[in-house]
């Protein structure tokens, strides 16, 4: 059942589907629903969504809203992320309530990841 005014789903653009589709099923398991050669959609525990084919990304720089995900192990994930060809675009750095670090993924478009225990190495 649906709750009144929730968050229900999240739209992004991609200038490569393909590969937006598979580094997200790399790095987090995502699985996708192709319809069409323009769009895939994802559906979490959570959320639902879906990626668009854009020549224009989506940069927090440029006003759009920043996806963050959690994570209990930043360094893992900022390798894994790497490994499946994205790319760190701000390395990890400190805020009030812990660390993250900003990606973006091979389609383009700008995502984070935070931890409340980040360990330095």
């Amino acid at each position: 059942m649906m709750k009144n005014k929730s968050l229900n789903y999240l739209e992004y653009p991609s200038a490569s589907l393909e590969k937006t589709k598979a580094f997200f099923s790399s790095v987090f398991g995502w699985t996708f629903t192709d319809y069409g050669e323009a769009y895939c959609a994802f559906s979490l525990d959570n959320i639902d969504g879906g990626f668009y084919a854009s020549e224009k990304i989506s940069s927090a720089a440029h006003g759009a809203a920043l996806t963050v995900f959690y994570s209990d192990d930043l360094t893992s994930l900022e390798t894994e992320i790497v490994d499946a060809g994205g790319i760190i675009t701000q390395p990890v750095f400190a805020f009030p309530g812990g660390h993250r670090f900003h990606f973006t993924e091979p389609g383009g478009s700008e995502f984070a990841a935070w931890s409340d225990c980040y360990q330095q190495e």
